[in-house]
């Protein structure tokens, strides 16, 4: 496609600079569109959906799940014993570990209880959380390909640990749409982190649209400053004529369109279309004062700081209300090779209340049955210890062979653990779940067949769950 030059432009678009000027003049205030924004790709979803959202909670640097949800009480008799080489079997580890003279065992130093009817054993890390075991269906032996983070971080949300994959809001978004015409379908918030600590890169490619049209892509709200950077009309600007604007702008580019077939010229039109609504509905949604001051507490103190983990849960509830199709939320700051025990407490004071808050004001407002709530990582982390071994501290290193996830609400069977683990939370010994078996049950679930869901690019019919066979976890459903 050859570029235009300013000549070409006037001389082809069929609107002079007068032309366009009496059409700002002409065209009526305010008005809008009536088709919506985000509709869903004919013939979805593939069938009647369990769940019509879902928040995606992601705790970026991979939580230890010896220290959350694996439970393993003999490990206590086997403190700094030598792993196996029976257990670790060859199995590659990272370079950061890889150098050490030995591989001691590090028990978790935490105390864990059964929660709920269903028994399920939890870390007093997470007492809120635990409150809701009966909802929960807790997987302990997903696995993944990848060793280090990036590759492991986009491989869960992209389902490739390739660069340049939609991710998997972008999927949900392209697919099914939005009901919300004022909110983009797909939003991302990266609250900060208390522990202090070094935390990995976060890159856009994690909520980016991939070789779909730019349109999926995730909308990052800030949390410093406006949420949206040059939502607002400058200054001087009228609502009505950044309206009248707009609208004769969309002419422009519809032309363009027409001549050219450029489908992300679309796009263009389309996102100036929801920055416009966004300027009423994000101020409104982003303003936490008008709930009740019961809900407030519920989620804890740190709710009424911006950008804070609790303050990014409570504004998912309320985007899911508003019509939101997926909220991704990427805490980070869990990487914790040393200092675990102190690091991983600050990490679940951020995080453990507005998780059990988010729970319970779903199911409060009654929409957890429709809502499908997802906790994990992109990896778990060794039995071993990284570094000097003591009673008191240890850290871990980078463990891809099992780590635990849970899913809650919208079409989930509560209160059941998947999977097992061997003695040490090294290999998995019954029911493995790939990283993708976790997306495909997440497509199932928002009513979309993971093996139908495909996109045509680089003369391959792409799919979120890669062309390998992967499988939805019926066990999950309910």
């Amino acid at each position: 496609m050859n570029s235009l030059s300013r000549r070409q432009f006037f001389g082809t678009s069929g609107l002079s600079l007068g032309g366009a000027a009496l059409a700002l003049l002409a065209r009526p205030a305010l008005a809008k569109p009536q088709a919506a924004v985000h509709p869903a790709l004919p013939g979805f979803p593939h069938h009647a959906p369990k769940a019509k959202a879902v928040i995606y909670l992601h705790t970026n640097g991979g939580p230890s799940q010896l220290d959350t949800f694996d439970y393993k009480p003999k490990l206590v008799d086997r403190f700094n014993e030598e792993l196996p080489d029976s257990v670790r079997n060859g199995q590659r580890i990272t370079t950061m570990t890889s150098g050490q003279t030995r591989f001691p065992v590090a028990p978790s130093m935490f105390k864990f209880k059964q929660h709920g009817k269903c028994g399920t054993w939890i870390s007093e890390l997470l007492p809120h959380t635990a409150q809701f075991a009966d909802d929960i269906a807790l997987v302990k032996t997903v696995h993944t390909n990848a060793i280090n983070h990036d590759p492991a971080c986009t491989f869960v949300m992209t389902g490739s640990e390739t660069p340049g994959k939609p991710s998997i809001g972008s999927w949900l978004s392209y697919g099914l749409g939005s009901v919300s015409n004022d909110l983009p379908a797909f939003v991302v918030l990266t609250p900060f982190w208390s522990s202090g600590t070094a935390a990995q890169a976060l890159f856009s490619r994690m909520w980016a649209s991939g070789f779909l049209p730019s349109k999926y892509s995730g909308v990052a709200l800030r949390s410093v400053g406006d949420p949206v950077l040059y939502v607002k009309n400058p200054d001087g600007v009228a609502e009505a004529n950044r309206r009248a604007m707009l609208d004769t702008l969309g002419e422009l580019n519809k032309k363009t369109h027409d001549k050219y077939d450029d489908p992300e010229t679309l796009t263009r039109i389309a996102q100036y279309e929801m920055a416009f609504r966004m300027q009423s509905s994000v101020p409104d949604l982003t303003d936490l004062s008008k709930e009740p001051a019961k809900t407030l507490e519920m989620y804890g103190p740190d709710v009424k700081k911006p950008g804070s983990f609790a303050a990014s849960t409570l504004l998912a509830r309320r985007m899911i209300e508003r019509g939101v199709r997926a909220v991704q939320i990427l805490h980070r700051g869990w990487d914790q090779h040393g200092n675990l025990p102190a690091d991983i407490r600050s990490q679940c004071k951020d995080t453990d209340q507005p998780t059990g808050a988010l729970l319970a004001d779903l199911k409060q407002k009654g929409l957890l049955d429709s809502t499908l709530v997802v906790w994990g990582g992109e990896f778990g982390r060794t039995v071993y210890s990284q570094g000097t071994l003591t009673k008191t501290n240890y850290g871990r290193d980078h463990h891809p062979r099992n780590f635990c996830m849970w899913l809650a609400g919208g079409g989930i069977k509560g209160g059941q653990v998947y999977g097992e683990t061997d003695d040490y939370s090294y290999n998995v010994t019954e029911n493995p779940a790939h990283v993708n078996d976790i997306n495909a049950t997440v497509l199932h679930l928002m009513g979309i067949d993971h093996t139908k869901f495909t996109y045509k690019f680089q003369g391959l019919d792409q799919r979120l769950t890669g062309v390998e066979e992967q499988k939805v976890i019926k066990e999950l459903l309910r």
